[in-house]
């Protein structure tokens, strides 16, 4: 069984995607609804720590508000997706790999392939995304999210990958497909802090994060790589007004 656990801020959002999708499940599944509208949490971490602990299942997955589940038999083919998988550590729909984005997912308005690479077996990545991931009981038993370096709602998935895969645990992007209505570029200040926490935190382990906005990479000064990164950003984002405006410029990963 699959313990699924959301930590939500808008009701209305939660009913019309994530609630909805849920609604015909031909599997048996256990929900957790974290409500946050009042910022009772200060970070992601910490609620979906909160979350995990009144969880029964198997599995657990942690997923945001505005995801579309689009099949009554998605959760029952990932658990048989899940089951064949020996060495997990944790699952995702969307990751990053040293090639790119993994994902047969597709976000925002309209919808938009998610990553560059798709799939049709489950794929080995460096780091899967926050919108959704899957991790075993049995090992979340043992590694909860850091809630010391994860600070704000950014790149919690992340870290778990590092921590897991330093302990010799796998990573992988499950081929389900997925609806994200959030085109998922949301970034803060507090999110170069909390990667740069983490590039401090995995220095000696890891040359290179990836994650599935960009990587980071230790050999290089972090503000030359934050301010490249936010010029490369604003291009990208005028790219996406031109392709939904008019239908050109698409993507350009950044």
């Amino acid at each position: 069984m699959i313990s699924i656990v959301c930590v939500y801020n808008d009701r209305k959002v939660l009913d019309k995607y994530l609630l909805k999708s849920l609604k015909n499940q031909t599997a048996k599944y256990e929900l957790i609804l974290v409500e946050n509208i009042n910022k009772n949490f200060k970070s992601a971490s910490e609620a979906l720590n909160y979350g995990a602990n009144k969880a029964n299942g198997n599995y657990l997955m942690f997923v945001h508000q505005d995801i579309d589940l689009n099949s009554n038999k998605w959760l029952e083919d990932v658990e048989e997706v899940l089951k064949s998988l020996n060495n997990l550590g944790i699952a995702g729909i969307a990751g990053k790999s040293k090639n790119g984005v993994v994902s047969n997912a597709k976000h925002g308005i309209p919808p938009i392939p998610a990553g560059k690479i798709q799939i049709n077996n489950p794929t080995k990545v460096e780091t899967v995304d926050e919108c959704l991931s899957i991790i075993p009981g049995s090992v979340f038993k043992n590694f909860k999210y850091d809630e010391e370096i994860c600070t704000d709602w950014h790149l919690y998935s992340v870290e778990y990958c590092l921590r897991v895969m330093k302990n010799n645990l796998d990573i992988f992007v499950i081929p389900n497909y997925i609806y994200h209505a959030s085109a998922g570029y949301s970034i803060s200040d507090s999110y170069f802090l909390i990667i740069e926490n983490i590039m401090k935190k995995y220095q000696d382990d890891y040359k290179c994060i990836y994650t599935t906005l960009r990587n980071w990479n230790s050999s290089y000064p972090f503000f030359l790589q934050k301010y490249w990164y936010l010029f490369r950003l604003q291009i990208s984002k005028f790219r996406r007004f031109l392709f939904r405006k008019w239908g050109i410029g698409y993507r350009f990963n950044i």
